[in-house]
C-alpha cells in the first residue's frame, strides 16, 4: 500500500496517548517491586505487565516494542523467525563499543540473549533507564542504557495454579513479483537469448515456504503466607516458521522463595532459573532469498532424474534454493542462574543487605554445508561457555524529620566472569550422510579453522547515592560510582562516574491547590556520566602472544608464535555525559497525561581502530580512545482516557521520539603522535552478481554527519543506449567533465538510514467482559536503499538470473549504485490486534478464565516499493538501511490464547 509522507504525518497528528510510566499510575503501582524501582530511579520508564505487547510475543524483548519512547526494538524478517531482537536505547553511542543496553534480571547482570530465554509470562515489569543520572548507578556498563527486569514472585495467600497457552498459524502473503516459468521462456525467446529450459514452472519463493505453526504453554504454582511464599513455573514454546526447516524451541523453569525470619527482621530471597533453547536456522539468509527469487523458474522443485540439483552454471552467486534448505545451522544454548539475597533491618531506618549470584551459559553451534552447496562439503562445531560470579553488599539509611527526608544508599560490588570456548572446521567430505556429527569424515583441516579462547575479566565497584527531599516538593539526588576493570590499562584502571538530578513537584505548591483540574505537574532535570566497556576485550591493553603461522622444522610442520596485536596500556573506557530536562503533567485525575523530555549526550574517548606506521608499531592497527559522538532528542508522550466507567473504558496512548546523531571527530593526539581516520568511510555495501570494486558502497560514516548516511552518485533519470536498453544517467556534480564514482568524487549525501522520528501507539477498548487492543508502530524521516530492485531490475543479468516482471518492459541494463533506488522508508505498521473475552465463572476452583484471538503484522502503510520497509534501520553494520536480497516473504500470524487461574 502506498502513501505520501504528508498522509503519514496527518495520521500521527490524529493520535494521542503516552507510554511513560506516569501516564497510567493506577497500573504501574500494582507491583511493589516496580514501585520501589520507580522511586529509586525517578524518571525511569516502568513497563508493567498491563502495558506489555499482546498478540504473538515470541520473547520478552518483543513485548517492549513501541511501549517506551526512545527504545527501538528491531525484530523483523529473519530476526523475528530466529527469535532475535536488537535493542537500542536512544540510538547508537559508539562505533566499536557495545551499543546493546545492560540487562539486569532480578539483580543479576545478563544480556539480551539470556533475557530472551525467559518466558514472557514470568516477567512482572521492565524498568528502562535512559538518562545518565539513572544509568550512572551502573558506571562503566550503563552508557547504552539499562533494562531492569523484575520477574514474578510468590505472594501471600492461598495456593494458586495458573496456565497460559496459545496455538497459532503463520502464513506468507507477500512475495517479490518475479517472472514465472512461462514469462521467463517467452522473454528469453523474444530477446533472442539462449537459456536452459527445464520444462517446469516453479515459484521457488513459495516453494521454500510453508504454513508455520506456533505453540506455547506456561504453568505456574504459587502459595504461602505473608511470612513465607513461593512461586514455581514451567514454560515451553515450539515455533515452526514459514520457511521450511526453520524451527525454534525453548524450555524454561523458574523457582522463587521468600522467607521472613527473626521477627520479620531478616528477609531471605532466593531464586533459581534455567532454560534451554534450540534454533534451527538457515546459515545464509541472503543466499537463500537471492536464490529463491532468481533461480531459473523452469527448473524442477526437486532433484532431477540423476538425483542432483539443476544449476545454472553461469549463475555463480546462487544455488538451488531447495538444496540450500538442506544445510544445517543449529544452535543450542543452556542458561542457569541462581541468586540469594539477605536483607536485615538493623534499626529503624537502617537496612543492610548482601547479595550473591552465580550464572552459567553454554552455547553450541553446529553447521554443515553439503557437497552440492559447498565444494568438498564443510562442517563447523563450536562451544562457548561463560560462568559469572556476582557479590555485593549494600547499606540503606532513611530518615524523615519535620519537612525533611534523607535517603542514603551505599554499595560495594565485585563481579568476575570466566569465558571459554573452542571451535573447529573441517572440509573434504565424500558423503553427506554424517552431517556435522562425524568430523572425522572430513579430510581437510584449514589453518585457522581450529582454535580456543580463555578470558577471566573482573570488575570491582563502589557507589554512594544520596537523595534529599524538602517538603515533599523539592528533591535532589547525587550519585557517584567508581569502577575498576581488569580489561583497562593500568594507568586508567579506575573510572569515576558521577551524576546529579533535581525534581520539583509543582502540584504540591500551595498556589497550585485550587487548580483541581491539574492532578500532576513535575519538572525534572539531571546531568551525569556513564561508561562503555563493550568495545574492549580482556587483552586489548596487553601485549598478546599467539599462533602466527606454520613453518617446516626438521621435516615437520611447526606452529610459530608471535605478537598478534599492538598493546595499548593507555586504553580506557568510553565515557558518555548526558543532560536531560523534562516535565510530567496530568489532568482530570490523570485521565489526560502529557510527558516531555529533551536530552543531549556526548560520547568522549570513543574507541576506534586507527592506522599506525610499521615500525615503530608491530602491526598497522591500534585501538585507541580519540573520537567523539553526540546524540540528542526529544521524547513526547500523551495519554487520553475519554471513557472510564465500570462496564466501558477507552484508552489511547502514543509515544513520539525524535533522535539525532552526529559523528563529531575521529582524530587526536596519542603519545605525541597525531592519529586520524578517514573522514569518509563505507560501512554498508551491495553484493551479488555484477557488483565489483568499491562502486557498490552505499552507506557511510562521515565526520560531521549522522552515523549511517547514504553517500551516492545522483541519477537524473534513465538514458537510452544504442541497443535500445536503458542505463542510469549520472550527474557530474563537480562539473569537471568526468564522472568519478569513487569516494570524494561525484557523490553526495542523499539521506540517512536511521529514522528521525519513531512512533508507538496503543489503543484499547473494553466493554463489560470483552476487550480489544491494537498496537501501531512507525518510523519516519529515513531512507532505504532498494538494492533488491537494483539487482532484479537489471536485464543484463538475464537469463542467468531471473528478474522482476517489470524488468523486460523497462529494459534497464545497468547495475550502478546511484540514488535512483533510494526510497523513503516511512511506514506505519499495525503490529497486532487482539480481541479478548474474560469469561464470567462461578466456580469454587476457577478464579478467572480468559480467551483471546490475535492477528500479528496486520498491515503496513508505506510508500516503499520493496517487500517491507521494516529492515535494519537502527543497528550500525553492513546491513544498515539496505534492502539487498535478504528479505523473507512477508507473513502474518494468527493466534488463539487461553489463560486460566485456579
Amino acid at each position: 500500500m502506498r502513501m505520501r509522507s504528508s498522509v503519514i504525518i496527518f495520521f500521527i497528528l490524529l493520535s494521542t496517548g503516552t507510554g511513560r510510566a506516569v501516564a497510567q499510575e493506577r497500573n504501574i503501582w500494582q507491583a511493589n517491586d516496580s514501585a520501589r524501582i520507580a522511586e529509586m530511579f525517578g524518571s525511569a520508564d516502568v513497563v508493567t505487565r498491563e502495558r506489555m505487547n499482546k498478540g504473538l510475543v515470541m520473547n520478552p524483548i518483543t513485548a517492549l516494542g513501541g511501549q517506551s519512547a526512545g527504545v527501538n526494538v528491531q525484530s523483523g524478517g529473519a530476526d523475528r523467525m530466529a527469535m532475535l531482537s536488537s535493542v537500542r536505547v536512544r540510538g547508537t553511542t559508539s562505533l566499536t563499543g557495545g551499543n546493546d543496553p545492560l540487562v539486569i534480571i532480578d539483580g543479576v547482570s545478563a544480556d539480551l540473549a539470556t533475557l530472551n530465554t525467559i518466558y514472557p509470562a514470568d516477567i512482572e515489569s521492565f524498568t528502562i533507564l535512559k538518562n545518565a543520572a539513572e544509568t550512572a548507578k551502573y558506571g562503566s556498563r550503563g552508557a547504552s542504557g539499562v533494562i531492569l527486569v523484575t520477574t514474578r514472585k510468590g505472594r501471600g495467600g492461598q495456593f494458586q495454579i495458573s496456565y497460559d497457552g496459545n496455538v497459532g498459524l503463520e502464513s506468507a502473503y507477500k512475495f517479490l513479483p518475479m517472472l514465472s516459468g512461462k514469462e521467463y521462456t517467452s522473454t528469453a525467446r523474444l530477446m533472442g537469448l539462449s537459456f536452459n529450459d527445464g520444462g517446469c514452472d516453479t515459484d521457488f519463493q513459495r516453494a521454500i515456504t510453508r504454513v508455520g505453526t506456533v505453540q506455547s504453554h506456561h504453568v505456574a504454582f504459587s502459595g504461602g503466607s505473608d511470612k513465607q511464599n513461593y512461586r514455581a513455573s514451567l514454560g515451553y514454546m515450539n515455533h515452526y516458521t514459514v520457511i521450511k526447516t526453520n524451527r525454534n524451541e525453548n524450555f524454561s523453569a523458574k523457582l522463587d522463595l521468600l522467607q521472613l525470619a527473626f521477627d520479620d527482621k531478616l528477609h531471605i530471597d532466593m531464586g533459581v532459573f534455567g532454560s534451554t533453547q534450540k534454533n534451527f536456522n538457515v546459515p545464509n539468509v541472503q543466499q537463500l532469498c537471492y536464490s529463491a527469487a532468481t533461480h531459473n523458474p523452469t527448473f524442477p522443485k526437486g532433484r532431477n532424474a540423476q538425483g542432483k540439483w539443476d544449476l545454472n552454471t553461469t549463475a555463480s552467486q546462487i544455488a538451488s534454493p531447495m538444496a540450500l534448505l538442506l544445510q544445517d545451522n543449529d544452535e543450542r544454548s543452556l542458561n542457569f542462574n541462581t541468586h540469594l539475597r539477605l536483607t536485615a533491618d538493623v534499626t529503624s531506618g537502617l537496612r543492610f543487605g548482601v547479595f550473591g549470584a552465580y550464572s552459567f551459559n553454554s552455547t553450541e553451534l553446529a553447521q554443515f554445508l553439503p557437497t552440492w552447496v559447498a565444494a568438498q562439503g564443510q562442517a563447523y562445531r563450536s562451544e562457548h561457555k561463560s560462568e559469572g560470579w556476582l557479590m555485593n553488599a549494600e547499606l540503606d539509611y532513611s530518615h524523615t524529620w519535620s519537612v525533611h527526608s534523607l535517603k542514603v544508599h551505599l554499595l560495594g560490588e565485585y563481579q568476575r566472569n570466566r569465558q571459554t570456548g573452542f571451535w573447529t572446521q573441517v572440509r573434504g567430505f565424500t558423503v553427506n550422510d554424517f552431517g556435522y556429527h562425524n568430523l572425522g569424515a572430513g579430510s581437510l583441516r584449514p589453518y585457522g579453522g581450529t582454535g580456543s579462547r580463555y578470558e577471566v575479566p573482573s570488575l570491582a565497584s563502589v557507589m554512594a547515592n544520596v537523595s534529599y527531599c524538602l517538603m515533599e516538593r523539592y528533591t535532589a539526588t547525587i550519585t557517584t560510582r567508581a569502577d575498576g576493570s581488569s580489561m583497562i590499562g593500568r594507568q586508567n584502571r579506575w573510572g569515576v562516574f558521577p551524576s546529579a538530578s533535581l525534581e520539583w513537584d509543582i502540584k504540591r505548591e500551595i498556589f497550585m491547590h485550587n487548580l483541581r483540574w491539574l492532578s500532576m505537574l513535575k519538572l525534572r532535570s539531571g546531568y551525569g556520566m556513564s561508561g562503555n566497556l563493550g568495545g574492549i576485550g580482556s587483552y586489548n591493553s596487553l601485549r598478546l602472544v599467539g599462533p602466527s603461522g606454520i613453518v617446516p622444522l626438521s621435516g615437520s610442520p611447526t606452529v610459530t608464535m608471535g605478537i598478534v596485536h599492538n598493546a595499548n596500556p593507555d586504553l580506557k573506557w568510553e565515557t558518555k555525559s548526558t543532560f536531560n530536562i523534562g516535565a510530567d503533567m496530568g489532568f482530570v485525575n490523570n485521565r489526560v497525561v502529557l510527558t516531555a523530555e529533551y536530552y543531549y549526550s556526548k560520547t568522549r574517548d570513543m574507541l576506534y581502530l586507527y592506522d599506525v606506521p610499521v615500525p615503530p608499531y608491530t602491526y598497522d592497527k591500534l585501538l585507541a580512545n580519540l573520537g567523539s559522538m553526540s546524540n540528542s532528542g526529544f521524547e513526547l508522550g500523551m495519554g487520553f482516557t475519554p471513557v472510564q466507567k465500570q462496564d466501558v473504558e477507552l484508552n489511547v496512548n502514543v509515544n513520539l521520539s525524535w533522535q539525532r546523531n552526529k559523528l563529531l571527530s575521529l582524530s587526536g593526539e596519542y603519545n605525541g603522535r597525531r592519529m586520524s581516520a578517514p573522514s569518509i568511510k563505507s560501512i554498508g555495501s551491495l553484493n551479488g552478481a555484477g557488483f565489483h570494486g568499491g562502486n557498490n558502497n552505499v552507506v557511510y560514516q562521515i565526520v560531521g554527519q549522522p552515523l549511517g548516511v547514504f553517500y551516492l552518485p545522483h541519477c537524473t533519470g534513465l538514458k537510452r543506449n544504442p541497443d535500445g536498453s536503458y542505463s542510469y544517467e549520472i550527474e557530474d556534480l563537480d562539473k569537471n567533465g568526468e564522472i568519478n564514482l569513487e569516494d570524494g568524487g561525484d557523490r553526495r549525501i542523499a539521506g540517512q538510514a536511521t529514522p528521525k522520528m519513531t512512533l508507538g501507539s496503543n489503543i484499547s477498548f473494553r466493554f463489560k467482559q470483552f476487550d480489544i487492543s491494537m498496537q501501531i508502530n512507525g518510523a519516519f524521516g529515513h531512507k532505504i536503499y532498494n538494492g533488491t530492485s537494483l539487482s532484479y531490475m537489471n536485464m543484463a543479468s538475464f537469463p542467468d538470473y531471473n528478474v522482476m516482471k517489470e524488468a523486460p518492459k523497462q529494459n534497464i541494463k545497468d547495475q550502478t549504485a546511484t540514488d535512483y533506488w533510494l526510497e523513503s522508508g516511512d511506514y506505519v505498521n499495525f503490529d497486532y490486534v487482539t480481541v479478548g473475552w474474560n469469561v464470567r465463572v462461578k466456580s469454587r476452583f476457577i478464579n478467572s478464565l480468559r480467551f483471546s484471538l490475535s492477528i500479528n503484522n496486520l498491515a503496513t502503510i508505506t510508500a516503499y516499493s520493496g517487500l517491507t520497509p521494516i529492515v535494519n534501520s537502527y543497528i550500525v553494520g553492513s546491513t544498515l538501511g539496505i534492502d539487498d536480497k535478504r528479505s523473507f516473504p512477508v507473513y502474518r500470524s494468527y493466534l488463539l490464547s487461553a489463560s486460566i487461574q485456579f
